[in-house]
């Protein structure tokens, strides 16, 4: 709760007290990391990475921008219902991380703050946890629970009846007081779209009119021929940066276009097509002596950008040994396996004729090449510094124009789980390897970067806790020390204290921390009164997912929090009253939708 020592460590450190004073065996300490809900976690991460990158999930913005018009009121419901929509399949953060910059951007359209529209964001992704069983790891949690205790698990859409009476609610209380209670302040938030795109960059770099597309007919006297033998760039002045083939690349089981950055070395073949940098006049010249087809490229950024090539910026460094050597000199495409395609010198650009120009310090140089070589080339510190992040956008480019694909990819993962096939875990499995062999995720480095190993390990190293509890008799002190306080009221009084007990830790902890804690406990205390467990840890799991009243309360608030220029009192002053009104729910909706 004080968050001096990361949730992970303090988990670790709690496992390794468990084993150091006897009470759990190392088998039982470390077998949490091979429980299904920690892989299940973990591949559900790479999957909400293939349903980001695709751009599948942007796409609920555009709805908002094509059907709310005008109306702010209609803005506002649209908004929390697109996010409730997409949170039902992906993390609460995911959700969050994907929204804000739309949100943000549509508020600054309307001429609106956005921190009317952050904190509902927020919530609104907590809420959607609770719609099927997948969109948040307390659910997982307590499925896995019951299954451990010889129960039926939750299927996919069990806690659905759940999830949308906490939606509409969320979605009424929000309504009304968002012109009352969420501020109304004037953010920084405006600049977080400003991220520097590859189209941005070749518009920047005036690239437009200077890159062509030249095809390589059969029986051209080019085929065959290596680029070093033709000397194409001291007798026309032209520069090949890429050449375009049909091919199937690697394990990816979709037909596509290789890329391959064109080298003294590179091979020309037939039906190449060849990305030329230049003037017009000069690559006509070449064109006619070799028998090839010229048209001019209609989108540079689109044609310098594919799955293994793309473009960055770097700038030189004060201690760069670039500075005051010409491109020539230096051999940057020899020693980097680059292209420089343009230099930006305070604003003026240079895109002919760069070979003879002598680099200076401040110097941007706009650069082309394989992702590989660009991430090798920002760990050149030294020399240049890379600007933005080149794994991020060789991930948006490996899986451009896969939106629908990953869209049939979680179909199926839904259908699988709803079918109950195979276990839940082996479906989620079943998608995550799908998303990778497909190229929705570039590759296994960007799945493995794309898991929250903190959550990981949290999980891993919390679920011995139940365990602990169970060996020691700690859970029926916990469990009886709740019936004894809240036994007078009947199970539906116990029910309400171990909902509200939930709902207090969750302001502080995490709710997958605060699920592992009290579903043991829930289940206990079903067990001592003879009751079903099923609403108890419902409850746990509702509980944990109303963490609304602290910015620390869930990741997602601490997201919100400074993009919407919160302070502490806000979310206290909307989140309380959300939080008991919401108790008062509850208590009257699980008992009926699961029975005591």
């Amino acid at each position: 709760m004080t968050n001096k020592i990361r949730a992970d460590l303090v988990a670790v450190l709690a496992l390794l007290a468990f084993v150091l004073t006897g009470i759990l065996s190392p088998i039982e300490a470390l077998s949490g990391f091979s429980n299904s809900v920690v892989i299940m976690i973990a591949a559900l991460f790479v999957i909400g990475a293939g349903i980001l990158r695709t751009g599948l999930a942007q796409m609920a913005g555009s709805l908002l921008l094509k059907y709310s018009g005008d109306s702010e009121k209609r803005l506002f419901i649209l908004l929390l219902v697109i996010v409730a929509s997409v949170g039902a399949f992906m993390s609460n953060t995911g959700t969050v991380a994907l929204m804000l910059p739309i949100v943000v951007s549509i508020a600054i359209s309307i001429n609106s703050s956005p921190s009317k529209y952050l904190i509902p964001l927020s919530y609104m992704a907590s809420f959607s946890g609770l719609l099927t069983l997948i969109a948040s790891p307390p659910n997982l949690i307590i499925s896995q629970m019951l299954v451990d205790n010889g129960y039926e698990r939750l299927s996919f859409f069990q806690i659905t009846p759940i999830g949308i009476i906490g939606v509409v609610v969320g979605i009424i209380y929000l309504y009304l007081v968002r012109n009352r209670l969420l501020p109304k302040r004037k953010t920084a938030s405006s600049n977080m779209n400003n991220k520097l795109s590859t189209k941005q960059l070749a518009a920047d770099y005036q690239l437009g009119g200077n890159l062509f597309l030249v095809k390589v007919p059969t029986g051209s006297d080019l085929v065959g021929k290596r680029l070093t033998q033709l000397k194409i760039p001291a007798t026309y002045h032209l520069c090949i940066l890429k050449i375009s083939r049909k091919s199937t690349e690697g394990m990816n089981l979709l037909p596509m276009n290789f890329h391959e950055m064109a080298g003294p070395n590179s091979v020309i073949q037939e039906k190449d097509r060849l990305y030329i940098q230049g003037s017009l006049s000069n690559v006509e010249k070449f064109a006619e002596d070799y028998g090839l087809s010229v048209e001019q490229s209609t989108s540079e950024a689109d044609e310098l950008v594919s799955k293994q090539l793309g473009i960055a910026e770097v700038l030189l460094t004060p201690h760069s040994s670039l500075i005051n050597e010409t491109l020539r000199t230096i051999g940057f495409r020899e020693k980097y396996n680059l292209n420089i395609l343009g230099i930006n010198r305070q604003g003026d650009y240079v895109v002919k004729d760069m070979s003879k120009q002598t680099l200076r310090f401040g110097d941007a140089l706009l650069v082309q090449g394989s992702w590989d070589s660009i991430e090798l080339l920002s760990r050149d510190t030294r020399n240049v510094v890379v600007i933005g992040q080149p794994k991020e956008h060789a991930s948006m480019a490996a899986a451009s124009g896969k939106a629908s694909i990953a869209g049939a990819i979680m179909i199926l993962m839904v259908l699988l789980m709803v079918l109950e096939i195979f276990p839940a875990v082996i479906s989620v499995l079943i998608g995550a390897a799908l998303m990778i062999l497909t190229g929705c995720v570039r590759n296994m480095d960007d799945a493995y970067g794309q898991i929250n190993w903190e959550s990981v390990v949290l999980i891993g190293a919390m679920l011995p806790m139940a365990t602990a509890l169970e060996k020691t008799g700690g859970m029926v002190l916990l469990s009886e020390g709740i019936i004894t306080f809240m036994g007078g009221l009947g199970p539906l009084g116990i029910l309400g204290g171990i909902f509200f007990l939930t709902m207090v830790f969750g302001q502080f902890i995490s709710n997958t921390a605060t699920a592992v804690l009290f579903a043991p406990i829930g289940l206990s205390a079903a067990l001592t009164i003879g009751v079903s467990p099923y609403p108890f840890l419902i409850a746990v799991a509702v509980g944990a997912s109303m963490a609304f009243s602290t910015p620390v309360a869930s990741p997602t608030n601490a997201l919100v929090m400074t993009a919407g220029g919160y302070q502490f009192k806000d979310f206290v002053k909307i989140g309380i009253p959300l939080q008991f009104i919401m108790l008062i729910v509850m208590m009257i909706a699980i008992p009926i939708l699961f029975p005591l």
